[in-house]
């Protein structure tokens, strides 16, 4: 699987929401300032090359639909971000945060019970 740019995973992030969807519909998801059109064609064309939609032809258009789950893309670049950044320590990463006191006591608190009642 092929890392988006941060532009890309803008546009995947709409087009998960909107599951099948037009460029147009994708336009309309973004807030001011809304790039241009063809920026977002191209966008999503760069999306499809990467194989991360497919395009079905629908008389003079396009409508795309995801062939990546959003949770499959999150596990597979957030563990090599854990890889590459806190030594393949998911405790490690909670601890950095933790640290720099971007996660509270309460989260920590949150992350245990959800932690616990997937054991179930």
């Amino acid at each position: 699987m092929e890392k988006l740019t941060i532009q890309e995973e803008e546009a995947m992030l709409y087009i998960w929401e909107l599951d099948s969807c037009f460029v147009k519909d994708i336009v309309a998801k973004y807030k001011k300032p809304v790039p241009p059109y063809t920026t977002v064609a191209s966008i999503v064309k760069n999306l499809e090359r990467k194989q991360y939609v497919r395009a079905t032809r629908v008389g003079n258009t396009y409508q795309y639909t995801p062939l990546i789950r959003e949770s499959e893309y999150k596990r597979t670049f957030m563990s090599g971000f854990v890889r590459n950044y806190f030594e393949n320590s998911y405790k490690e990463m909670v601890s950095f945060f933790a640290k720099e006191q971007k996660i509270s006591t309460n989260d920590l608190k949150d992350i245990i019970d959800m932690i616990e009642k997937g054991k179930e």
